[in-house]
């Protein structure tokens, strides 16, 4: 399991790293409106993932295994979404798809996007296991976007 974990994180860094080291293609020519645009997706999901780093304090882990006996973080950006350094990472990526302008970044954005998809659901597979009240909070709190992939309330 903790291989399956790193190879997961491992993927998810070649993606990031991807997405700036890839070529710029032709889909747009680039221009001071496109800069900006880029330049504001990316740092807006920089600033929302650094907020979910910190707001995890000591239970941050790169893995998606829960660190033992962490607390659920439930407040700040978590009581917003529930994966604000994945929203964050996937914003971010967007704005580099806008400045890359090519299929390839497009591709690989997708992937990541489904990647920390795969990753989440497996992560919180494991939360219900650690906090039985994680099925309460996520029946509140979207997945990535506030209010959207919230789990259906069990009465």
């Amino acid at each position: 399991m903790r291989r399956l974990a790193q190879v997961l994180v491992a993927l998810q860094l070649v993606l990031l790293a991807a997405l700036v080291l890839e070529p710029r293609g032709s889909w747009w020519p680039p221009s001071t409106t496109t800069l900006i645009v880029a330049a504001l997706l990316a740092g807006a999901g920089f600033v929302i993932a650094v907020w979910g780093v910190l707001a995890l304090g000591q239970a941050l882990t790169a893995s998606p295994i829960p660190r033992p006996q962490a607390a659920l973080v439930t407040h700040g950006v978590y009581g917003l979404v529930r994966n604000p350094i994945y929203s964050g990472l996937m914003l971010g990526g967007l704005g580099l798809v806008v400045f890359g302008a090519s299929w390839w970044h497009l591709a690989t954005w997708i992937t990541l996007v489904v990647l920390l998809v795969l990753k989440t659901r497996w992560e919180e597979r494991m939360l219900v296991a650690a906090h039985p009240e994680f099925n309460d909070y996520a029946a509140r709190v979207g997945r990535f976007l506030p209010g959207i992939g919230r789990w259906p309330t069990t009465t």
